[in-house]
């Protein structure tokens, strides 16, 4: 933490944070699940695109 202390601080000091972010990437993992084994690149980023 040392290292990277002025991220740290302005991770807990910035009144906003990742969540919305983190959302789209959890939403994007389980269409990825969802379609393993089953779907091309090119489905998933059309399922992608249409959900959001």
């Amino acid at each position: 933490m040392k290292r990277n202390l002025d991220a740290v601080t302005a991770g807990l000091s910035t009144p906003w944070g990742s969540g919305q972010v983190e959302g789209h990437v959890t939403r994007a993992d389980l269409l990825k699940r969802m379609g393993y084994g089953r779907a091309n690149l090119d489905l998933l980023r059309r399922r992608i695109l249409l959900r959001t």
